[in-house]
């Protein structure tokens, strides 16, 4: 069974990266995958802004990550990168701690202005982590997601479709594929 970190790094508890974020982690979960969540912003801030390396959440989410096998990164976008909290957090984890994972990033921004984001912005930073692969990504904008009450979303049919090619690719860089004989 492989097991999957997800990884909030928006500020927000009801923001829709969060809500993308526990919706992925919900598809990978039916798969048979083993799921856990990390939202950075439940870390202590001190501990991020000062970067102490030592502090005891920061250890336990270093180890958190080194249980995993693969690891989706979800993120909203400002100012065409990750969060300022998701980077802090990444700041604080060891040079090659995506070593050997493969990584989803995820994000949400305003509009397809921020689509290369995640190219530019956020895979150059997840790439020099080590990761085996960091798999196509998948900018959401506003217009395509509906946040609910309860803090769950819902995407429009093309967001949908495209969130489950990205899910199928990831699941794929990580699987073994099984050829019938």
């Amino acid at each position: 069974m492989s097991s999957i970190l997800v990884v909030s790094g928006s500020p927000s508890v009801s923001s829709r990266s969060e809500g993308l974020a526990r919706r992925v982690g919900a598809q990978l979960g039916r798969t048979g995958a083993q799921v856990s969540y990390l939202s950075v912003r439940d870390l202590p801030a001190e501990a991020l802004a000062y970067a102490d390396f030592g502090h005891p959440a920061i250890v336990a989410s270093q180890q958190q990550l080194a249980r995993a096998d693969a690891v989706v990164i979800a993120t909203p976008i400002y100012k065409a990168s990750c969060s300022g909290l998701l980077k802090m957090w990444l700041d604080l984890l060891p040079q090659y701690g995506l070593e050997g994972k493969s990584v989803l990033p995820l994000a949400t921004g305003g509009s397809l202005a921020h689509a290369l984001a995640l190219d530019y912005g956020v895979r150059p930073i997840l790439s020099s982590m080590n990761p085996r692969t960091v798999v196509r990504g998948l900018l959401v904008t506003d217009g395509q997601i509906t946040k609910n009450d309860d803090g769950s979303i819902e995407l429009d049919q093309a967001a949908e479709a495209m969130l489950d090619d990205v899910i199928a690719g990831f699941i794929g860089s990580f699987q073994p594929v099984l050829i019938a004989a």
